[in-house]
């Protein structure tokens, strides 16, 4: 019987170690070397459209200061922007709606080395979106090409061989 309860608290103790180390890792800041992933698409709940993606290899991580402000006006539906809208909202990004909340922010920059992706040819494929015909925003998708990203953009993903 002693034999069984040690048995099921060592059991106990390796889990939560294992769950705690599995904190930890998802806790802790990105670095050199971490896979992480761009995905953009996948609204509705019925009907869900296609999720595009971006997955590369973060090569450094940075911080800068930037004014978050007010999130421009593009003064058209999002499926109407065109390439140039989309750089005016992502130099805006990270942005707010509410005048009272404008300020000064540490903005964690990510240099993504990209290794796949997969982004919609038309809109019938998917939405104009950051990813749009083999491109992230202007700059055409390259196996090796350095991509610059707020880092809030991101997620942490598995690393492809």
């Amino acid at each position: 019987m002693r034999l069984l309860v040690l048995i099921s608290t060592l059991l106990a103790l390796a889990a939560t170690t294992a769950t705690d180390a599995f904190s930890e890792e998802a806790r802790r800041m990105p670095a050199p070397g971490d896979c992480a992933m761009f995905r953009e698409g996948g609204a509705g709940y019925i009907l869900t459209a296609p999720t595009y993606w971006l997955r590369g290899r973060i090569e450094e991580v940075y911080t800068r200061p930037h004014r978050m402000g007010l999130c421009p006006p593009i003064g058209k539906p999002r499926e109407r922007y065109s390439r140039d809208d989309w750089m005016v909202v992502a130099e805006a990004y990270p942005c707010v709606t509410d005048p009272a909340k404008e300020r000064e922010v540490q903005a964690i920059r990510i240099r993504l080395r990209a290794e796949a992706w997969d982004t919609p040819w038309s809109l019938q494929h998917g939405h104009n979106g950051w990813l749009f015909r083999g491109h992230f925003l202007k700059t055409e998708l390259k196996e090796g090409v350095l991509l610059d990203i707020d880092g809030t953009l991101l997620e942490r993903c598995e690393a492809k061989p």
